[in-house]
């Protein structure tokens, strides 16, 4: 996102004072670790260990199905920054899938303590279980709030699943995802081990972290060297998309910035979805970039390229069956939304430590997309349903508030969609109230009823035509039950069962018709038309 002055200067001061004290305690003999171990691109037979030190090229992983170990695999050192810096990576193959493993690296006189891992199911063998997804963005620091990652990390995210050393962190989450702004100034090097690797290795020294990058990462080469992303993207672009799998779940990431806004990375993207349409194995998608389409916080952040995105998204969705959402961020705070006609999430998961965009502070505008938007810092929890049944997710927004309204792990949205849906009953017209002399008039309708049990009223979309068949459409208007803005629900005196009209349409003839949709994006059918 943006930085004001102020913070450009706070942080610069900040980075210089880092990049003193690293300097200075660097010891003169034998090796410091710069960032502990990491796990990056896990299979269900594979997975690459990371880890970052000052010196030596010793880069040995210890492993085995028990904390005896018993395993062996030798890697290799590629530089990051300065002469005396040696970022280790180890690819472990051969693995079993589904399984639990303990490993450990060695580097000269450094032995890590015993870490965990568990590697992915493979849906063609293995029985599929409830998983858990992990999702924050903009995580660089904040000079006013310089430890609110740390917070985030161990206050929310590790206290948020209870773990401890009988219950690590894979036991609870699949993977990690980060929608981009990872730190404040991406070419500036001490940022990376100090404000991002320092603060969330708890996290990825158990589970294997999935980024993408931000306009803050500046599209510096710290990222793409201390990522190894899947290779699926296209060859001359890679680290910049790609996508990989878990479970029945495809997670496809995207580079929004200045330079790679271009043709090439949509033409992958559409390939892409249209084998997942035929793919058996996958029944979700879900797609992360930085930029949104559309923000109600700040306008200034939307990006026009992300709207086609959207589009394909939808396209995928209506084509397939298949639900899907774009995860995103920029935009300091937490917004969920959906599309109107497709069964496609819009969710904004900011912010990690990025500070606060708060109401009224810069210019805003209430998007009919979006339901609920709140100013905190937070993270995403999604929550996966294999069932071969009916397989569902539900996404929770896992509140820590803001500075003038602190909250502890709250849940402060969430919604659950099913691959299979239900859809609300027919509704009908029930006629209008008022005559349009006033140019005003109420169109009313029955109420709503759904044979999916705990189904509620979430959204009306009335239409008004010249003619029955509604080739020509006079007027329209999309409803939900949820609109907070500005920390109000706008929506709360609305029963969605009748509809003002400030402005009839002045035609000789009008028809009107309604459908209703649940909290699960389901749509009913059409009423049939009622003349009026």
């Amino acid at each position: 996102m943006k930085i004001t002055t102020e913070t450009q200067f706070k942080t610069a001061a900040i980075a210089l004072l880092i990049a003193c004290t690293f300097t200075l305690s660097a010891p003169s003999i034998g090796q410091q670790v710069v960032v502990q171990p990491y796990l990056q691109n896990a299979g269900p037979n594979s997975i690459h260990v990371f880890w970052e030190t000052d010196s030596e090229n010793e880069s040995l992983v210890e492993y085995g199905t028990s904390d005896k170990l018993g395993m062996r695999s030798v890697g290799h050192t590629t530089q990051v920054a300065y002469e005396n810096s040696k970022l280790h990576q180890v690819s472990l193959g051969g693995l079993r899938s589904n399984t639990r493993y303990f490993y450990r690296v060695k580097t000269g006189g450094f032995t890590s303590p015993i870490y965990q891992f568990t590697t992915p199911p493979d849906p063609k063998t293995d029985p599929l279980v409830p998983f858990r997804l992990v999702v924050f963005s903009d995580s660089q620091i904040d000079a006013g709030l310089p430890d609110k990652l740390e917070e985030t990390v161990n206050n929310g995210i590790l206290n948020y699943f209870n773990t401890g050393p009988d219950t690590p962190l894979n036991n609870e989450v699949a993977m990690i995802l980060v929608t981009g702004d990872l730190v404040a100034r991406g070419k500036i090097y001490e940022q990376w081990p100090q404000h991002f690797f320092r603060p969330t290795a708890p996290l990825f020294n158990h589970v294997p972290v999935y980024p993408v990058t931000g306009n803050h990462e500046d599209n510096s080469d710290y990222f793409f060297n201390y990522f190894r992303l899947p290779q699926n993207g296209n060859a001359a672009y890679d680290g910049h998309w790609w996508y990989t799998d878990y479970a029945n779940v495809r997670v496809i990431g995207l580079d929004s910035n200045t330079p790679y806004r271009i043709k090439d990375q949509i033409d992958w993207l559409t390939e892409v979805l249209e084998k997942t349409s035929s793919d058996p194995h996958i029944d979700f998608v879900f797609l992360q970039i930085h930029h949104p389409f559309k923000t109600e916080f700040w306008l200034v952040g939307e990006l026009e390229y992300t709207k086609q995105v959207i589009e394909l998204l939808e396209k995928f969705t209506e084509v397939s069956g298949k639900p899907s959402a774009h995860l995103f961020g920029h935009t300091h705070a937490y917004s969920r939304g959906q599309s109107r006609d497709y069964r496609h999430l819009w969710v904004n998961v900011a912010s990690a430590s990025g500070r606060i965009d708060y109401w009224g502070e810069y210019a805003q505008r209430n998007y009919a997309e979006f339901s609920v938007s709140q100013p905190e810092y937070g993270f995403v929890v999604i929550e996966v349903d294999p069932n071969r049944n009916n397989p569902s997710f539900t996404l929770k927004r896992i509140s820590r508030g803001n500075e003038y309204t602190p909250k502890d792990n709250e849940l402060s949205d969430q919604v659950t969609v099913w691959r299979y849906g239900i859809r609300p009953d027919q509704p009908s017209t029930k006629g209008v109230l008022g005559n349009g002399v006033d140019g005003q008039l109420i169109l009313k309708a029955s109420g709503f009823a759904s044979k999916r049990s705990g189904a509620v009223h979430y959204a009306s979309h009335w239409q008004i035509a010249a003619t029955p068949d509604f080739h020509e459409i006079l007027h329209e208007s999309w409803k939900q039950a949820e609109d907070y803005f500005y920390n109000v629900n706008q929506q709360a005196c609305d029963n969605l069962t009748d509809e003002l009209i400030l402005r009839v349409p002045p035609v000789s003839e009008r028809y009107f018709r309604v459908r209703y949709r649940d909290q699960h994006l389901e749509w009913s059918d059409w009423s049939e038309p009622e003349k009026f």
